[in-house]
């Protein structure tokens, strides 16, 4: 039995600290894939949070058919899709500026500060990948941004999100198509 299998194993007793134990032991991994996908560290760890009340709430529905941190891995990429169409749903309504803009509008602002030329062409590099990447479908997105920005492996990848390698890797490929497209038509646009 493993250390985490251990650890559910006192939680389901009512430990507490077994509890605290799993949260200080998988927090940094969690919030980082929340953050790969939502982008702002607030909200980032605001959707951690809400993966560990799930994991709380549903500790006696684990069946261990998966390795606990397979299972957080899980539950943080879908709640951070549930916080990626909450927002979506809001910004519909309050016609708010996209993303995009946004990110285009602080860089802007930025440009007027001392920041080397290096450092600001890197940022907008990633400010442009970020934007591309939140263009694909859902299940593309997550794909690539968990085995490219998380360098996860493909096998990880898989157990994340619930489906087969082969699965995966034709998220991948296609992914990685529709993000060229999308980014040759934004880079079209600006020149």
């Amino acid at each position: 039995m493993t250390d985490d299998q251990l650890i559910i194993k006192r939680i389901r007793k009512g430990n507490v600290d077994a509890f605290r134990q799993l949260v200080e032991k998988h927090h940094k991994r969690v919030v980082y894939i929340c953050l790969s996908l939502v982008h702002q560290a607030e909200d980032a760890e605001d959707v951690a949070q809400e993966v560990f009340i799930e994991v709380f709430k549903s500790i006696e529905s684990y069946r261990g058919d998966a390795a606990v941190s397979t299972w957080l891995y899980r539950l943080s990429v879908n709640k951070s899709l549930d916080f990626i169409r909450s927002m979506n749903r809001q910004k519909r309504g309050k016609g708010l500026i996209t993303n995009f803009e946004k990110e285009e509008l602080e860089r802007q602002s930025i440009e007027h500060t001392p920041i080397p030329s290096d450092q600001m062409e890197a940022e907008e590099r990633r400010n442009i990948l970020r934007w591309g990447i939140d263009q694909l479908p859902e299940r593309q997105k997550v794909a690539i941004t968990l085995s490219k920005l998380d360098e996860m492996s493909q096998q990880e990848v898989a157990q994340a999100m619930g489906t087969s390698v082969s699965s995966v890797e034709s998220l991948l490929v296609r992914g990685k198509k529709r993000l060229k497209e999308v980014l040759a038509k934004c880079f079209e646009e600006i020149f």
